[in-house]
């Protein structure tokens, strides 16, 4: 048979060859239709990545950043990101609460190759993007409610801003105790902010706690612990607190310092001392972080309090030494942490 086949294939006189090439044009076809679609599919999915990546990132431009702006840096971006096309802004609107909403869409005519047997010269490709960024903490206030214990401590707020390594303090609050007695014992409590230099050297708020026998009635603003009579004074007694600007900061947590406690360091974003912070009366679980921009409210209050270690943990908020409370002011921000693709 194999001596045949060469005859056979030469001879002039048969049909085969040409019948068979005829019948190899469609799978030819179907062959190039599939390397096309199979092109147009990686078009598609690097189109939508790049148009993604290039919506988050217009989010993260000044509040004050035009449409047409914003429709200039989308497209760069977008390049930028091997995206194929034309990236469109579609939408983009913060409503009053600062909440940002972002649409964007990109089209593409690919050019086929063996679609063209089929007249198909290109296929028009579309993918669609929008994204939501919520507001974000730009300011925190830090206000003491009353603190305590037979051991003096200081809780600091730290910050690390956007882009940066290096965390420095923004507010201290540093309690000393005077030898006042009760069931708590009392002291002094001074609340800092940095001046100009850096240094944790503005006085913000001071509060003075002193124990005296009990009198009946207690005294105006006096109450009774154990068989004491605490009074404790407010300086000013009218102050907001500590307000900290946090508009550049990516990341927030609280420490606080026990040098007579075990363990004598706390952290709200250390999983094996976190549990001793309370959030609304209600204490950490073990083994989970605090982020510090989740619980600082916008626009409200949270009341928050430390058990310095003087009593195990799980236990009542009541154990807890130091109580404070805290709120949040919210707007639009640049932040990218805050913006997540809805679409």
């Amino acid at each position: 048979m194999s001596k045949l086949s060469p005859k056979f294939l030469k001879s002039e006189s048969g049909s085969f060859m040409p019948a068979f090439a005829l019948s190899m044009l469609p799978l030819f076809a179907v062959l190039g239709m599939s390397v096309d679609y199979t092109s147009g599919v990686n078009s598609k999915n690097e189109m939508q990545n790049a148009l993604d990546a290039a919506t988050l990132a217009i989010t993260t431009l000044p509040i004050t950043t035009t449409l047409g702006e914003r429709q200039e840096k989308l497209q760069a971006f977008y390049l930028a990101n091997r995206g194929d096309g034309v990236a469109t802004l579609t939408g983009y609107t913060v409503d009053s609460d600062g909440t940002a909403h972002a649409k964007s869409k990109a089209s593409y005519d690919m050019p086929t190759n063996f679609m063209r047997l089929a007249t198909i010269d290109n296929v028009s490709i579309t993918v669609t993007s929008a994204a939501t960024k919520t507001p974000a903490l730009v300011e925190a206030t830090f206000k003491i409610d009353k603190v305590s214990g037979y051991w003096s401590k200081k809780m600091t707020l730290f910050g690390t801003a956007i882009g940066q390594t290096t965390e420095k303090a923004l507010m201290l609050i540093d309690y000393q105790y005077n030898n006042g007695g009760g069931t708590k014992g009392y002291g002094t409590t001074i609340v800092y902010t940095p001046d100009k230099y850096g240094k944790l050297t503005v006085v913000r708020q001071t509060q003075t706690c002193a124990t005296t026998a009990l009198t009946s009635p207690l005294k105006i603003g006096a109450f009774q612990d154990g068989n004491k009579q605490v009074v404790c004074t407010m300086t000013p007694a009218n102050s907001p607190g500590a307000i900290i600007d946090v508009k550049t900061m990516e990341k927030l947590y609280l420490e606080m310092k026990v040098p007579s406690g075990t363990p004598q360091t706390l952290r709200s974003n250390d999983k094996t001392t976190s549990n001793r912070l309370y959030l609304d009366g209600v204490e950490v679980e073990t083994g989970q972080t605090v982020d510090i921009f989740r619980v600082v409210p916008c626009g409200k209050s949270s009341s928050q309090a430390w058990e310095d270690g003087g009593n195990a943990v799980p236990a009542p908020v009541s154990n807890a030494d130091f109580f404070y409370t805290v709120s949040g002011k919210c707007e639009y921000s640049q932040k990218p942490s805050t913006t997540a693709l809805t679409e």
